[in-house]
């Protein structure tokens, strides 16, 4: 088959992913963040002290969850420069719709770049019935994505179960891939995948290019997510090569919503356990 009888978004998904495959062989391992909403409470508590502490387990970075929006900029450059001065980085941040609305997107942006992010994950949104309404959604990312590029930032969608769960027989993420930029990351919760009867790994070979960081969220049948990383179902070793080989993976983020042992102990034991495994 020739180029020119490929669907243009295919063959640009097709394209992009090239130099990502490259990058991934060449690579020994991909940066291991955690998505701070998994030590939530301590971070209340003590912002500074939590990433701290998360930069001492080994941790190479992490995303911020929604109520980084609520930061004022001065306080977001201070965050920079702890990151700086432990050598971790703010990879993405975890946001409501509205936040990338044209009410709220300069302020996303500045934000985001004060914090030294790269992406701009929309991590919650209400779309109208039906599959109509996640066209919708996926125009509110397109538009995201054209008012962030500027910046040198790139937008995102964050799953859970929702959108792998089929309307008329089509899954809203389908709708989410096909109906948005190439530049727009795909980022996959295994997790809430999972749980909702979906093959994360199916997914990742059926979108190339376009899962740049996976949420490593483990999920069993009768525990939910409260097992430790690689207690639960998902197949780790087969999510990474579809990750590195073909998802176009820049980094990957432990997520934990809450296990048998308190926050800080839980994203140690998730970051040991990933280790353990030869990651």
């Amino acid at each position: 088959m020739s180029a020119s009888t490929i669907p243009r978004r295919t063959f640009l998904a097709f394209t992009a992913v090239m130099p990502w495959a490259l990058r991934a062989s060449a690579a020994t391992t991909i940066p291991m963040g955690i998505e701070i909403y998994s030590v939530r409470d301590e971070l209340k508590k003590d912002p500074q002290g939590t990433v701290r502490a998360i930069a001492a387990m080994g941790y190479q970075g992490l995303e911020f969850y929604a109520p980084y929006f609520e930061w004022n900029h001065a306080q977001a450059k201070e965050m920079k420069k702890l990151l700086d001065d432990l050598g971790i980085h703010c990879f993405s941040t975890h946001n409501d719709a509205s936040y990338l609305d044209k009410d709220h997107i300069q302020n996303a942006i500045d934000l985001n770049l004060n914090l030294g992010s790269k992406y701009v994950v929309m991590a919650s949104s209400q779309p109208e019935p039906g599959l109509e309404g996640w066209k919708g959604i996926a125009e509110a990312l397109d538009f995201a994505a054209e008012k962030l590029e500027p910046a040198g930032l790139k937008a995102g969608y964050h799953n859970h179960q929702t959108e792998f769960t089929p309307i008329d027989g089509v899954r809203p993420m389908e709708i989410l891939a096909k109906n948005t930029k190439p530049s727009v990351m795909l980022q996959l919760d295994v997790g809430t995948c999972l749980e909702a009867g979906s093959d994360p790994v199916a997914w990742i070979r059926g979108n190339p290019g376009r899962i740049h960081s996976v949420h490593c969220k483990d999920w069993a049948p009768d525990k939910g997510y409260s097992v430790l990383f690689g207690e639960g179902v998902a197949d780790w070793k087969a999510i990474f090569a579809a990750a590195q080989s073909v998802g176009g993976a820049e980094y990957y983020l432990m997520e934990q919503e809450g296990s048998r042992y308190p926050e800080l102990e839980t994203a140690k034991k998730c970051l040991e356990a990933y280790h353990a495994k030869g990651f």
